[in-house]
């Protein structure tokens, strides 16, 4: 996202840290211990805020400063760093020698490629490791073995307009493919100036929308074995479909390939567009714009999707400079429930832990959020522990979408193409 989890802009637009507690000292690590000389861990962090008042250095600063208290042998030197530049600086830390013990921001598969960090195992105690939704703690892995740890999440799921469907005389969301199909063609026919269903295809995100559908025929960006598997049978017949029976009868934008999420989110909370996926951020987009919206499953060929995509941003532990057990110690703490609960909500964003997920369903303060609650544990995400998934993601941006206009099975073959020359130079 540039609030790099999902895409989402400032403060609604993620998910949330979410784990189980213990917030003790910890024992001895590589240089000093929680017990005996005093150790400072350096923790970089993302900023989810959008102005000084909701700036993520606040929540860290409190934080901290109740994990001092309870670890005096332990001190941490907070760095909060904005979306657009955390990267770059990270980069030149690293570079430099300066590295960080602790660093949340949205990948982590270059730093493992570069053999950087310690494995989730070394750095999470039993019961912060067992607390993690199955999902998630398995796309931080990398061949096996789990580096990334979540730290913020979403999911997409479908929304509809209510008002829109009914003057349609539509009495219920769409399952499948050809209930979106017919819909649509409902909607063309009886409320003019609508787009019927907004399909971005654009260079925003064309890799979500695209695999969002993919999913839907039993597709996806890779196979069973984690290889790249663009120009599958089954995602060339999901953009053949979305072609003839979206497109074609221009039940949808005139050119997907060059529309972006952040048009087709605007028109929706503008009542332009009757139906879409999203993420949770284009909740508060509709209520301002005072639609009177649905949120279901993502409509699949044969039916609802039980898997949805699925988005995260990261913490990892650097090994440079030894604080293993320091950093278990803060990890233990930070991912207390009562922390995570207070960072989601004060973001509007989901969990990634069993407990935190099973608080914020069951409280009742999170009713807008509950959809996306029920899509949480089965959701499916890009091969984030690959590193040449980076270079692949921006060959389907730019090019998928022309899989609408012109020949499906060219525009992925060579997508295919180039995903297997990046995978080979990683």
């Amino acid at each position: 996202m540039n609030k790099r989890v999902l895409g989402i802009s400032a403060v609604c637009a993620i998910s949330a840290l979410a784990l189980t507690a213990c917030g003790g000292g910890g024992g001895g690590g590589g240089k000093g211990s929680a017990a005996g000389a005093p150790v400072t861990l350096k923790l970089v962090a993302a900023d989810y805020g959008d102005k000084a008042s909701n700036s993520s250095t606040l929540y860290w600063n409190d934080l901290v400063k109740g994990f001092e208290a309870a670890n005096p042998n332990i001190k941490v030197d907070v760095q909060v760093i904005n979306w657009n530049d955390i990267d770059k600086q990270v980069k030149t830390m690293i570079q430099s020698g300066n590295v960080p013990d602790v660093l949340q921001t949205g990948g982590y598969a270059d730093k493992v490629a570069d053999k950087l960090l310690y494995p989730a195992n070394d750095v999470l105690s039993l019961t912060t490791r067992g607390s993690f939704i199955d999902s998630f703690a398995k796309a931080g892995e990398v061949d096996g073995t789990q580096y990334g740890i979540p730290f913020v999440s979403s999911a997409r799921a479908f929304f509809y307009n209510k008002a829109i469907f009914a003057q349609a005389g539509i009495t219920e969301a769409p399952k499948t493919w050809d209930d979106v199909k017919a819909d649509a063609a409902l909607i063309k026919a009886k409320v003019p100036g609508v787009t019927p269903y907004a399909l971005p295809l654009g260079p925003e995100e064309a890799q979500g929308e695209s695999m969002m559908w993919e999913l839907g025929n039993g597709g996806g960006i890779t196979d069973a074995g984690g290889k790249y598997a663009l120009n599958s049978q089954a995602n060339t017949d999901t953009f053949s479909w979305l072609k003839a029976n979206l497109v074609d009868p221009g039940l949808t934008y005139a050119n997907p390939a060059s529309t972006d999420r952040k048009t087709a989110f605007a028109d929706f909370a503008a009542g332009k567009a009757a139906m879409l996926n999203g993420h949770p951020s284009l909740i508060q987009m509709a209520k301002d714009g005072k639609v009177d919206y649905a949120v279901a499953p993502i409509p699949g060929k044969a039916g609802a999707l039980k898997s949805t995509l699925g988005v995260a941003d990261w913490m990892m532990a650097f090994k440079k400079n030894g604080h293993k057990d320091q950093i278990k110690a803060f990890f233990d703490f930070a991912y207390s429930k009562e922390n995570t609960e207070k960072f989601d909500e004060l973001y509007n964003l989901m969990p990634v832990t069993q407990d935190t997920l099973g608080d914020m369903t069951s409280n009742g303060k999170h009713k807008d959020l509950e959809p996306f609650f029920a899509l949480l544990p089965g959701a499916s995400f890009y091969p984030l522990g690959d590193t040449s998934w980076d270079a692949v993601s921006a060959e389907i941006k730019k090019s998928i979408g022309t899989a609408v206009a012109g020949d499906p099975a060219k525009v992925l073959g060579d997508l295919q193409k180039k995903a297997q020359d990046a995978a080979a130079d990683k």
